[in-house]
């Protein structure tokens, strides 16, 4: 750019007014201080931009052409600037967030709903699929936030545990079940269990293995919501995440298989960009989860033993 953005300001109220006088009224400046900007400007881009004449000032063909062209450039930054401005005050954007069904459903839905009240013009998007899916969404830039089972690790993001969670075995209300289990006992029942591509299916089988064991599940499923029906019709013994499985615990239509050794603890975890800076609405979400200084006020109560 050759000349100062403020010079071409001045120069586009000078045009519109087509006169310096009523320019410097517009801008609380002295004519001469609008004459002078003019003439640095001309100087500055080698050409004529205005003539002058005892009854104003009109554009040349070169300052008619600039005209147009900064009078759009000027308006589109004024319109960026109060975009930025209202979506600073939320009063416009989105939140675009990446999360599997039983994330979203047993853990996230309080804190849309309190984040819908709080900010109702930012318009909330949701994305469910797989970790893989939802971490190639973070790096192309088509979601804020990703919430993912841990562990993960990736140099590229930045990886907050939100909530940790326990795996747990249940099995319908008229299961006979020992008063514990060991590993190996545990294997031996009919199992019911998420599919091999899961973070929660690998962080199950590497426990196992520690034990020397492989896991030959009877039926395995996509979907959390499954392995608590099923356990609940008595097709088998689900593992599932305690956290989520609250109500159907409470109510007695699955029961925990308590074991000798417990699974070790994972976590939820919030992913986002390391190179890029959060939105002002997924910054002001994740204010909302850092808030909640008691996660279990977002979970039915439960003692976790």
């Amino acid at each position: 750019m050759k000349a100062h953005l403020d010079h071409y300001r001045i120069f586009c109220i000078a045009a519109s007014e087509r006169s310096f006088s009523r320019a410097a009224g517009q801008l609380y400046i002295s004519q001469s201080a609008v004459s002078q900007c003019i003439s640095q400007l001309e100087s500055d881009l080698q050409t004529q931009l205005f003539v002058r004449s005892r009854r104003g000032v009109y554009l040349t063909k070169a300052g008619e052409l600039l005209y147009q062209k900064v009078k759009n450039a000027l308006s589109m930054i004024e319109q960026g600037e109060r975009q930025l401005d209202q979506l600073l005050r939320f009063e416009e954007g989105s939140l675009h967030i990446a999360a599997g069904d039983t994330i979203t459903s047993r853990y996230l839905l309080p804190y849309l709903e309190q984040f819908h009240i709080q900010y109702p013009k930012i318009r909330i998007e949701m994305a469910n699929s797989y970790s893989s899916d939802m971490i190639r969404r973070i790096k192309q830039g088509k979601a804020d936030l990703a919430f993912i089972n841990l562990p993960y690790a990736d140099d590229e993001l930045i990886i907050r545990e939100c909530l940790p969670i326990h795996d747990i075995f249940v099995a319908g209300a008229r299961f006979e079940a020992r008063s514990s289990y060991s590993p190996a006992q545990i294997a031996a029942l009919p199992l019911i269990l998420l599919e091999k591509n899961s973070t929660s299916r690998r962080s199950i089988d590497a426990y196992f293995a520690r034990h020397h064991i492989a896991l030959q599940p009877q039926i395995e499923i996509a979907a959390h919501e499954l392995l608590l029906q099923f356990a609940s019709i008595h097709l088998g013994v689900s593992c599932v995440i305690k956290e989520f499985s609250i109500p159907e615990l409470n109510s007695g239509i699955v029961r925990e298989l308590t074991l000798d050794a417990p699974l070790p603890v994972r976590g939820i975890g919030c992913a986002y960009l390391r190179s890029a800076p959060l939105s002002p609405s997924a910054a002001a979400f994740l204010a909302l989860l850092d808030a909640d200084e008691n996660k279990a006020l977002r979970i039915p109560d439960l003692c976790l033993q």
